[in-house]
């Protein structure tokens, strides 16, 4: 019921990047739109009217400070991130501004203030799953976790790359879901297993291995620090699978507030639409995972 996504993030000085990025990726994100791939998850086919939630007192997001770049604290200790972010143009979206408060508090004890009625919404990667499926009500999910393929530069797989992995030796971390993964939907490569990621990228980027299969968000960031001194870059992708890699972000809700559920929904396509949640994605997501 508490379990979170599990999304290990490679992040070397994720906080102090994270800030950084916020302040100069701001400027630049409506000029890079046009060539950074920024998706969004919402169904704009959709048409909602408005919700009216001129009776309700307040709204309280529920996250946490430990897991950036979607919640963390900046470098003089303000709360940030594109989990809120988001959550403060939902509140925009719905002319609730004034009412609306956004919490952090340990991930553990999300759940407890969600059911005790101290918050009415979660919004800081609770995965879902049958027992909280059981538990609480969903918004549509805002985001998905990609699985990616990285190669070397100078030795990159040929498109499409399902077409080509035949010989090549693909490194994973062991036990992963993305080791599952990638047997599963490409038979044809030859798994290394490493018993961990930065291993793996080490292996890859000294070329030892072919390429490296992982989560695209934490590569994402890789491949713009120091330890990837710019060798790499994604080959092929981006992949999803709920069967592996879960259903990606959404908000938690009461399950009888399916009412406020959908108004966030409503409130996420009306950032789609206005091109305020591709913004988003390029301030937090410099190298986009898809």
């Amino acid at each position: 019921m508490r379990e979170r996504i599990a999304l290990k993030l490679l992040l070397i000085g994720a906080v102090a990047f994270c800030s950084v990025s916020v302040l100069l990726l701001g400027q630049a994100a409506r000029a890079q739109q046009s060539i950074v791939p920024t998706p969004n998850f919402f169904d704009q086919r959709q048409r909602m009217t408005k919700p009216d939630l001129s009776g309700r007192q307040r709204i309280r997001f529920l996250t946490t400070t430990d897991y950036p770049p979607f919640n963390f604290l900046d470098a003089r200790g303000r709360l940030t991130g594109f989990n809120v972010e988001l959550a403060r143009g939902i509140c925009e979206e719905l002319d609730i501004l004034a009412r609306c408060q956004i919490e952090a508090m340990a991930f553990k004890d999300l759940v407890p203030a969600l059911k005790r009625g101290d918050g009415e919404a979660i919004i800081a990667g609770l995965a879902m799953t049958p027992a909280t499926r059981a538990d609480f009500a969903f918004s549509e999910p805002y985001f998905r976790y990609p699985a990616r393929f990285v190669a070397r530069k100078d030795h990159a797989i040929a498109a499409p790359i399902a077409d080509h992995l035949k010989n090549k030796v693909v490194g994973v971390e062991k036990g992963s879901s993305h080791s599952a993964m990638l047997q599963a939907f490409f038979p044809d490569a030859q798994v290394q297993p490493f018993e961990s990621r930065d291993e793996g990228l080490s292996a890859m980027k000294e070329g030892k291995i072919d390429a490296f299969f992982g989560d695209g968000v934490s590569l994402s960031f890789w491949l713009e620090s120091e330890a990837a001194a710019d060798c790499c870059a994604f080959s092929g992708g981006p992949f999803l699978s709920d069967r592996f890699l879960g259903e990606g972000l959404a908000v938690a809700v009461a399950p009888n507030d399916t009412a406020l559920a959908d108004s966030i929904d409503y409130a996420i396509g009306q950032m789609v639409e206005k091109k305020r949640f591709s913004d988003l994605m390029l301030r937090y997501f410099p190298v986009s995972a898809f």
